[in-house]
Order: C-alpha cells, then structure tokens, then sequence
C-alpha cells in the first residue's frame, strides 16, 4: 500500500505547484462555460502544437467524455463506462476501475465525464454505471465502503416505488458537501442532492409536480403516476455564489404523442433555476410547450456576465434543438430580450390536442435555417438538386414545427439540432461560442394499427410505442444516429438487459410491467403468436422514426452549410461570425467549398484568442480565432473528436486533450485520448 500512499502525496504535491493549472470540473468549471485562462498556445504559436501522447483505453463506442485533469492526473470515462486514471503529462496510465467487475448487465456506454471532490486527504471521483452512482478513491479508484453500500448508491431508490432505472450520461455538479444530478429514465425525470461522504439523498425535486406542487395543473391530475420523461439528461450548471443550480430538461414522454398529457407539461422542456441547499424552485421558463417534436433542451445551460445599457448583468444562456437562444437575468429569471410566442402548424391528429403558440427571442436571430424553402434545395450536385427539389415539393416544410400528421413532412432544423449536447463556450467578454448542424430530416406519423386495422400483439405495440422510433418499424436501425439494426437479434438476455437497463442512447425500460417485457422480446425473436393479438391500450399513432434526410451520395439534402461555428455577442445580441465546421474532402476535391459537416461534442474557448473543437465528422481537431472565425491550426485524429477537449498546464507546459471516439454521423470508432502541446 505504500506506493498508494506515494502516489497520492505526488498528486497533493504536484497540484500545489505553481506551474500547473487544472482542468476540474466538468466543461471547465460549474458555470459550464468551457473557458481556459491560459495563453501560453496563442494566436502567435498556435501553428506550432504536435500531438504530445495518445492514450488508447482499448474502448469503441461514441467516447463524448470531457477528461478532468487534477493535480496532473488525467480522468476520463471510457464507452464501456470504465474509468481511466493518466498521467496527463505522458498518457501513462495510473489506474482502471471497471464497473463490470461489481455489477451486471447493461452499464450504458455514453458517459459524458465524471465528478471530483475533495476535503483534504479525502478525494473522491464520481461516476455511473448502468443505474447505480459509484464513490471512487481518486488516487487508487478503490471503491469508498463508506458511500452507500460499499461504495455505490441505486439512483432510483428515494425516488418512487418501485425504484425506477435511472441512468446518468451527463455528469452532475458539486454544491458545497452535496453531489447534484439528473438522469436519463422512462420514468417521471426528478432532480436528486446526494450527501458526497454517505451516498444519502438531501433533497429531491419532481420534474413532474405532484399534487399541490407548482406546475401539477399543467398535466391531467393523474399524469405524474403514468407520465415519463422531462428528465435532465444534458447536464446542470451551478451559481456557487449565490446557491442556484440550473436545470435544462427533456420533453415528456412518449416524445411524439401527447393527446394522453394534454396541457403544457411542466417541468418539460424548461429551464428551471432551484436553490441548490434545498431544491426548492427558484423560477423556470418553459421553452416548448406541450412537446411533440423531440425538442429537449440539448445542452447545460451557460453562466456569463454581460454588459447592457453600461450595466453588468448575470446571465444564464439556454440554447435548443431549433437553434434558438434564449438568455435570462441569472437571478430574477427576466429574459435579457422579450420573448413571443409564436403560432405554430395544428396537429392533424384526432385526439392531438397540440399547443397553439411556441416562445420565440426577439434576439439573438436563430443560429440555423429555421424552414426548408425552395432556395435550400441542395446545389452539391445536378442530380442532388433534382431529387431535393421534387421531394421538397411532394413533401413540403412547415419549420421547426410541422403539424402531427400521417404525411410526411420535411423538419428543419432536423431532430439532433440546431444546438447538441457539446454545449457552448463563453468568454469574459460576454462572447458565446456555439456549433450547430443544419441538416433537414423526415417527419411523419403512422396509425397504430396495420393497414387493415388488425390490432397489433402486444409484443409489437410494446415495440412500435418504445423502439419503433429509434429501430424504426422495419427494425432496421439508424446507424448514422446511432440506432443499430435490430432485426435478426442472436442473444435474448443480452436484449432483455438492454430493455431492463438501457445501453448506449437507449433508455432502460425496467419500468414496464413485466409482461409487456416478456411480450416485446417475444416479439423481437419471433416467439408471440399471432393469434395473441388483440386490443392494447395506447397511443393511437406513433412516431415513423428517426430520418435524416440525405441525397443519393449520402449527403445532407440541402444547400451548405451543414455544420457551423458561431459566435454571439450577448451584450448586443447581434451574431459575429458564422463560419463552416468540417468539410468532405472529398468535394473539396471536386471543387466545392467546404461545407461543414454534422457535428458533436463542444468548443473551448482560452485566454490565448483561440477556440479549440473536434466535433466535425472529419476526424479533425481544429483552432479558430476566437475574434474572426479563421482557422490557425488543424490536425487529424484517429477517431472524430465527439467530445469537449479539456485545457490544462502542467509544470508549466500547456495542454489541450480531446477524446477521440467517432461512432457518429456512421464514422469509424475506437477509443483514444489524444493530447497536444508546443514542441519544448
């Protein structure tokens, strides 16, 4: 055990040192505003960076972690929800913990990041497998006997009966003794407090009100015992100072059908600021009513001080799906610029009751096309435009929010955004710095029942209610989304502990009455009899699936660009710059200007002018300049960088890290940190 003792003495010793500075917390700090104040790699030298180490955990999968970098040791979370502990300054790796190795079944693969705290010798790293919440030694990652049971807390205990499956893909936040966090669940979403030493639940705060709770009127009275979703899964930003955490959340569930929810439905698809000591709410500001459309709030929101009429205000950025951004007075909960609510398409739907207006800012403008018209038809090719243009005039686009209805309809922006889950960067000037993709998909509803009206069996209404929209109704996946094929399945356990637990972007579906599960997998392996059909109840019309919609070369079927690099000045609300993110080389080659590309993962703004950012489906790390949008530095990774990089100083030698994964946008994947720094 000396060597442990050794090394965690190494650690204190090495983070007292002058020359280092570390990368802590989760996007940077708790204000999520992924922003470095080093400047040693600068607009100047920038040029110069070479790859300083790569780090392969042996991992394939979506890697989307943002490392934590403490006292010169590199934390990051692996697809496989393994937790590596690096050398930050060689990539020598230190330690492994495997979840694997205290617990079975799905443990979900996307892990954003993990959580620190310290309280002297006592420092602790934080992390989630399948539905439990992990207290790791930071020096040995040795599980702490004293968190939970033996180290570990089941993050659906507390919350309701039977414990519902909660996952975490997005690291929560630390307030004084207390870890705060969301989760992915089918259940009613719920913002939990865990004391950080004894895994106790502090506090807890229904995202679904409950009766007598703010927002229960919103929903039909029953609703917070049969309704699911309006979780956090995206991830919180907390105002230490002032004890206020910031909570973005996803739409209700089911995502596409909500004749079964009529209402508004707080807490869904809002921001909602809570005092951190209590969770009592603080204000919200429901940002899509009544959701039919898929449209969580994708990001953690951003802390940042602005300047307005010669005053400094605290502010809290929110951006969407749709590519809007809405930003509030960080304390009252006042938007900066007035809001309207616009009218929106009527569903067509018997039985859809829908919500006649959406909020729109007066400021800043929309970061993307917020309709499909006749002028972005795609221009790549002849034949591209050709085809995009008759489906376009077939088809037809009603914006953001096309009518529920059994034609299909071309949604744009497109159902991953506009803004994703990278977030955005902020810098002291009160700049923000996003990326978003502008890609067109295929919206369209379907009945329930098959084309003769024959009821369906249970086993495939359970499939066509929860799968179907991901599987599509053919099973047959989305691999660009991250949606496998699924319709010759080879193993049933491994499906059913994909079903109880989740995996990847799947949510865990234990919450189903066990026959419905049985029945489901039935269905999937070609077991139910079709003779069991019968009537079950449930939505009368379900979601066709996830479509991007792409031309016959595989390429978004619309004018470029289809991924951007933005920058706002929230002091004014006016937009800077917007500039191409990624390109296809190869129509680069055939003479086309770079077109950007669909893109994932974060950018990092610093001290030194620069933004760094993978996210590109070009397998590229690249640095603009934070002031004009010019690319200075460029450089090639193994795997696409889906992932905020992480900047950090050691022994006073600058670093930028990114993980290094793909899996997105159907590109390769693998598993590697990569590393940069100036030559010495």
């Amino acid at each position: 055990m000396l060597w442990k003792a050794f090394l965690l003495t190494g650690i204190l010793l090495s983070a007292q040192t002058p020359g280092n500075r570390d990368w802590a917390v989760y996007l940077g700090d708790k204000a999520t505003a992924h922003y470095s104040p080093l400047d040693q790699v600068n607009k100047s030298n920038v040029a110069r960076l070479k790859s300083a180490w790569i780090f392969d955990t042996g991992d394939k999968g979506e890697f989307q972690s943002n490392a934590l970098v403490i006292g010169g040791v590199l934390y990051t979370s692996a697809p496989s929800r393994k937790i590596f502990a690096i050398n930050a300054a060689s990539g020598k790796r230190i330690w492994t913990f495997d979840p694997s190795t205290h617990q079975t079944g799905a443990m979900g693969r996307r892990q954003r990041g993990v959580v620190y705290w310290a309280d002297g010798d006592d420092r602790r790293i934080f992390t989630g497998a399948g539905t439990y919440l992990y207290a790791l030694d930071a020096a040995t990652g040795n599980l702490i006997p004293g968190f939970g049971s033996n180290g570990r807390i089941h993050l659906g205990e507390g919350v309701a009966e039977p414990a519902p499956s909660v996952i975490i893909n997005t690291p929560g936040v630390i307030y004084k003794d207390m870890y705060i966090v969301g989760g992915l669940t089918s259940g009613p979403g719920t913002i939990r407090a865990y004391d950080v030493r004894t895994g106790k639940m502090r506090w807890l705060f229904h995202l679904i009100p409950r009766p007598g709770e703010i927002g229960h009127e919103t929903w039909p009275p029953e609703a917070y015992k049969t309704a699911g979703g309006a979780s956090n899964w995206s991830g919180l930003s907390l105002d230490e100072k002032r004890g206020i955490v910031y909570v973005p959340t996803e739409t209700a569930l089911p995502d596409f059908w909500g004749g079964d929810r009529a209402g508004a439905n707080l807490f869904a698809n809002s921001l909602v600021a809570l005092d951190a000591a209590t969770g009592k709410r603080l204000w919200h500001h429901q940002l899509v009513h009544h959701d039919l459309l898929d449209k969580d709030l994708p990001t953690p929101p951003v802390l940042l001080t602005v300047t307005r009429n010669g005053k400094k205000i605290d502010a809290v950025a929110q951006g969407t799906k749709h590519g809007l951004l809405f930003v509030f007075d960080r304390v009252s909960g006042q938007p900066l610029w007035d809001i309207s609510e616009k009218p929106i398409p009527a569903s067509e739907l018997a039985g859809e009751p829908g919500w006649p207006t959406q909020p729109v800012p007066l400021k800043p403008a929309p970061l993307t096309r917020q309709t499909y018209t006749e002028a972005d038809v795609s221009n790549i090719s002849p034949a591209a435009r050709a085809a995009t243009l008759l489906r376009f005039r077939k088809s037809g686009s009603q914006g953001a929010y096309p009518a529920p209805s059994l034609q299909e309809r071309i949604i744009m922006p497109g159902f991953d955004g506009g803004m994703e889950w990278g977030g955005a960067a902020v810098d002291p000037e009160g700049n923000y710095y996003v990326n978003v993709n502008e890609i067109p998909w295929i919206y369209q509803m379907i009945p329930a029942k098959d084309g003769s009206g024959r009821p369906v069996t249970a086993g495939e209404r359970t499939y066509r209610i929860h799968c179907a929209a991901c599987h599509g109704f053919d099973r047959k996946g989305d691999a660009p989304s991250g949606f496998p094929d699924i319709s010759n399945p080879q193993s049933r356990r491994a499906v059913a502990e994909a079903v109880n637990n989740g995996i990847g972007r799947m949510s865990a579906f234990g919450n189903l009455p066990e026959g419905q599960r049985r029945a489901l997998l039935d269905y999937l392996f070609g077991e139910e009899k079709a003779a069991a059909a019968t009537e079950v109840a449930g939505p009368p019309f379900l979601f066709g699936g996830f479509r991007r919609w792409f031309d016959a070369e595989g390429y978004p079927a619309i004018k470029p660009p289809w991924g951007t690099l933005n920058a706002v000045n929230l002091n004014t609300g006016e937009l800077k710059w917007k500039v191409p993110l990624g390109e296809y080389s190869e129509l680069t080659r055939r003479g086309i200007p770079p077109t950007g590309t669909e893109n994932y993962g974060g950018p990092v703004v610093t001290k030194g002018g620069l933004i760094f950012i993978g996210a590109s489906a070009d397998e590229t790390i690249r640095a603009f300049d934070k002031d004009t949008g010019k690319i200075l530095w460029q450089a090639k990774l193994p795997f696409s960088g889906n992932a905020t990089p992480s900047v950090y100083m050691i022994d006073g030698k600058q670093y930028i890290a990114i993980s290094a994964g793909g899996g997105k946008s159907n590109r390769p994947s693998g598993g590697s940190v990569v590393a940069f720094a100036l030559p010495d």
